[in-house]
């Protein structure tokens, strides 16, 4: 069946042509003008030589031109391949060629990094979008303006529905980032659903300050807006005091965000601010306290906070709280229409409810990826019995909400970001000093989790914190790298010699 995700842009684009689809600062974009300028980059794209399917990596903050980027990709029937823009030129470089990458777009705050990765990576071309007034450009990249100069807009490509849109990267305990294959339907569906859960509607003005390039804001944010023609205010980065701003500036009525987000936003005075225009809070990424909701929801009288639960590898939501009326605070809500969610033990079996009945979470549905790219026994482990295995541990209710009690793997999140610990500890185990090294979470007020490693070092050398803690910074994106080092004689270790985590006090 031919479909193509960007008939979302194209819909809302012939149903309200002149409505705002998307704005930062003073500048307004209209439906129409994405719909044109997307269209315009795509042809550029596949002037370039490109084919249907090669993949696009876009390592952008919130801008209109990730906004551009991404629907001409879609258009033109190529995949998107969405990066932090924070990562260092080795982990750039690792992505590219994983992905086999045949261009990259970056931006130019970052793009003396990029470029060496790309240039690592084999010389993959690099297209820079500039500050205002700047044509700065690092050895062998070119101006992303380039990209409008196509004399016409592109139709869509005739993808297929099961087509890859998106291959999002996610990381496993292996500590090597995996791209996860989302089709152009699984995204579809997400987005029309998930939109419908909190009842977005075209005179919606929905702020985006979640990075676009992560799933919660590319599917649940961006596609989600522009599926039920709504408009979005960017926001490229989190500052409290900005985020409020733009909120009473731009009358905001749906905010987006993780926890650290919502308790950031609880710091900031606003006695003398007009908020009333918020109406809902959509939370995910990391459990939420009781607490922040509470706190929120009585400083933001007008605003109800609907928490769910997903991952890269199931297009976003999975689980949602669809109403204020129906919501459980604590609980990531029941499973979204069309998918199935279970909690079950070692052996598959499904467990009863209650939280004395603790279990990994396992999910089937239309929103579950093809696979990891070029991963075929990873998938197959991910994969089993017609069931995504998460690795995640929850526990349901009577009433068949959901409420997550841990993870299973040794995921970190900081400031909701996803923070692998065998990836920095091969960092670490890279240092001279090193012999020894793994990477907990502590818990931290601020951001959930901080990143703590302990090290051992090898017999009469000596390393400070403050050097290897330098050191694991020059080779990781900023919330990856330790924040604190604690040296120690020996790891603790089982009989098999495996170094045993749950010995390390935070």
């Amino acid at each position: 069946m031919s479909f193509n995700l960007a008939g979302i842009l194209r819909e809302s684009a012939k149903a309200r042509p002149g409505s705002l689809l998307c704005q930062i600062n003073e500048t307004p974009f209209t439906y129409s003008q994405v719909d044109e300028i997307s269209g315009r980059i795509a042809t550029s794209l596949l002037g370039l030589g490109l084919d249907p399917g090669d993949k696009v990596a876009v390592q952008l903050p919130n801008l209109p031109q990730f906004v551009f980027t991404y629907f001409a990709v879609l258009k033109a029937g190529l995949v998107l391949v969405p990066l932090n823009p924070l990562l260092k030129a080795p982990e750039v470089a690792y992505h590219l060629r994983d992905c086999d990458a045949k261009l990259l777009v970056t931006f130019e705050m970052f793009a003396a990094e990029a470029r060496r990765g790309a240039v690592e990576a084999g010389g993959v071309p690099t297209y820079v979008v500039n500050l205002p007034d700047s044509t700065a450009l690092p050895e062998g990249a070119k101006h992303y303006d380039e990209l409008y100069f196509a004399e016409d807009g592109r139709d869509l490509h005739p993808t297929n529905a099961d087509d890859t849109a998106v291959l999002i990267y996610t990381s496993g305990t292996t500590g090597q980032p995996k791209g996860a294959e989302l089709t152009h339907f699984q995204l579809y569906m997400n987005c029309t659903i998930t939109g419908e859960l909190f009842g977005l509607h075209r005179e919606d003005i929905h702020l985006a300050v979640l990075p676009l390039f992560h799933v919660f804001g590319l599917s649940s944010v961006l596609n989600c807006t522009v599926r039920h023609g709504a408009a979005l205010v960017l926001v490229p980065r989190f500052e409290p005091e900005a985020v409020i701003d733009a909120i009473e500036k731009n009358r905001c009525t749906v905010f987006s965000g993780v926890p650290t987000m919502y308790a950031g936003l609880l710091s900031i005075d606003t006695t003398q601010r007009d908020l009333s225009c918020l109406r809902v809070g959509v939370a995910g990424g990391s459990s939420l306290p009781g607490h922040v909701i509470r706190s929120f929801e009585k400083k933001f009288q007008s605003c109800v906070i609907l928490e769910g639960y997903g991952l890269s590898e199931s297009a976003s939501a999975t689980t949602f709280n669809i109403n204020a009326e129906q919501r459980k605070v604590l609980s990531v809500g029941k499973p979204i229409w069309g998918v199935e969610v279970r909690v079950v033990d070692e052996k598959g079996n499904e467990l009863p409810s209650g939280p004395e009945h603790i279990g990994e979470i396992v999910i089937r549905g239309h929103n579950i990826m093809k696979g990891y790219y070029k991963r075929p026994e990873a998938t197959a482990e991910a994969l089993r019995d017609g069931w995504f295995h998460t690795g995640d541990l929850a526990y349901t209710d009577g009433d068949g909400y959901f409420y997550i009690a841990d993870r299973k793997k040794d995921l970190v999140i900081r400031g909701g970001y996803n923070v692998y610990p065998r990836e920095v500890e091969e960092v670490l185990y890279a240092h001279d000093a090193v012999v020894e090294a793994a990477v907990i979470g502590k818990p931290d007020d601020r951001l959930g989790e901080e990143i703590l490693a302990f090290v051992a070092c090898a017999e009469g050398v000596s390393v400070s914190a403050d050097e290897l803690i330098e050191f694991t910074k020059e080779r990781l994106a900023a919330y990856k790298y330790p924040r604190e080092i604690r040296f120690v004689a020996e790891l603790p270790k089982g009989s098999t010699g495996k170094i045993l985590k749950r010995e390390l006090t935070p």
